[in-house]
């Protein structure tokens, strides 16, 4: 292990502290407000003092964060639910993309409380009239678009936000709209922060996400789907042994894998293809859950999307469904499924439908390496399908793709590896100079394109 990487810790500063230099410059040294205001932010920008959420406006200004902030908090008093949607409609409006303006008014107004009230309005944001239901809708939206860091999740984890968000789901479950906000909380919550999906966790979040799978089929709540892969993804730097992989057995356990193939058999024309695609990935984390999806009919319809998406010249399904395709290959007793389906034809099938795009090119090098690995049948297929003349077109074509290139290295070394009449063939066609150009031009290849021309039983592999 190398030595651990220096950290630079940047100093702080308080508004208060910050405003009073502002007025130093005005009083003492007798510049004008404008003027003041940038000396000051150029003075501790160059002293390393970090400005994040400090309100830099010149004096006399207001900054529209604060204003609605104040007004959030004068309706928190006396409370009108129109005002309050407008409200958190304009706080959304100043944190969310596209605003330019987005990172700085996020840091400014989760430093002033942002996620605290938030959380408290929403708590006394009643829903005994549908029409309630609007601000409420408002609050979230506002809310996920403030949650950015671990500070921000840790101030909602400590405001019991995951209770408040979880409790609307419960009771809105028939209502589209707030379950896409509500779900966008809690996948914009659970990045990053462990802590913060234990608690949704331990609230059966997984129980009510294959519910309103189950009543909303194909309604393409797009948010569901990402709050499932944000806890099943292992991103909080703080742990060093992630709970994740035991939620996404939990997840298959319940059956959300099958509600998810569900997804997949309504075909490209499914609002929830992409998205059911890559939920699906992250739930395939170990060889159980892999061979169970397959039982349920998910390489059937993975192999009938492949079809449809050469046909329909849609590379984004392409690209996911291959993705999730190798992601099946890792289990020994799915690769004789796919290769028996006639996997290996209906992918080099699509690699020339999609001869120009070396982003499908190189999932689709990606899943033959799968399918090859530690089985010289499926290699011996995958020359027979043209996996080799795909290897040399494609690494001609495309010299500076180096993921491609890579991923094509390390397919030409599964199927040579155990097979020498592979050796032989792809030798006869010309790859050796190809894997080499690719070893000396792309860092990222040199390790793979070295174990190639090895197995490939070349003596001088390391020139």
């Amino acid at each position: 292990m190398g030595p651990a990487a220096k950290t630079t810790t940047m100093r702080s500063i308080s508004q208060e502290a910050f405003e009073e230099l502002v007025n130093e410059n005005i009083d003492d040294l007798g510049m004008d407000p404008t003027e003041a205001l940038q000396d000051a932010i150029q003075t501790l920008t160059l002293q390393g003092v970090d400005l994040s959420g400090i309100v830099t406006c010149v004096p006399g200004e207001t900054n529209p964060v604060i204003e609605c902030l104040d007004r959030l908090r004068h309706l928190e008093t006396e409370p009108d639910q129109n005002l309050i949607a407008q409200a958190f409609n304009t706080l959304h409006e100043l944190c969310a993309n596209p605003n330019s303006d987005s990172n700085s008014n996020v840091a400014i107004a989760t430093k002033n409380g942002a996620v605290e009230l938030a959380c408290s309005l929403c708590s006394k944001i009643s829903l005994a009239a549908g029409s309630h239901v609007v601000p409420l809708v408002s609050a979230l939206n506002a809310l996920s678009s403030l949650l950015h860091d671990v500070q921000s999740t840790g101030a909602f984890h400590r405001c019991d936000g995951p209770r408040i968000v979880m409790a609307f789901l419960v009771d809105n479950k028939g209502n589209v709209e707030l379950l896409s906000s509500g779900f966008r909380v809690v996948a914009s919550a659970a990045t990053g922060d462990e802590i913060v999906k234990e608690a949704f966790m331990e609230l059966k979040v997984d129980e009510l996400i294959l519910e309103i799978m189950s009543l909303h089929r194909h309604k393409g709540i797009q948010s569901l789907y990402d709050a499932v892969c944000a806890l099943l993804m292992p991103d909080d730097d703080r742990v060093v042994a992630s709970q994740v992989y035991g939620y996404a057995r939990k997840f298959a356990k319940i059956g959300i894998a099958e509600a998810l193939v569900d997804s997949l058999s309504a075909g490209v024309s499914s609002h929830d293809l992409i998205s059911a695609c890559i939920t699906l990935r992250a739930v395939a984390v170990n060889d159980e859950i892999c061979k169970s999806i397959a039982e349920k009919g998910g390489i059937d319809a993975l192999l009938r999307c492949i079809d449809d998406s050469g046909e329909q010249g849609d590379k984004a399904v392409a690209k996911v469904c291959c993705s999730l395709l190798s992601k099946l290959a890792g289990s020994d007793a799915n690769k004789s499924a796919i290769v028996g389906k006639g996997g290996m034809d209906k992918l080099i099938k699509l690699s020339a439908r999609f001869a120009d795009d070396p982003s499908v090119l190189q999932e689709i090098m990606s899943i033959i390496s799968v399918l090859s690995l530690r089985s010289p049948d499926n290699a011996a297929r995958a020359i027979e399908a043209g996996a080799g003349d795909l290897a040399i077109q494609a690494m001609e074509k495309f010299p500076a793709a180096h993921q491609m290139q890579r991923n094509s290295c390390l397919m030409i070394r599964n199927l040579v590896v155990r097979n020498p009449e592979n050796r032989t063939i792809l030798l006869n066609n010309g790859i050796e100079k190809y894997i080499r150009k690719a070893k000396q031009t792309h860092t990222n290849c040199k390790d793979a394109a070295t174990d190639a021309l090895r197995d490939l039983g070349l003596d001088n592999y390391n020139l």
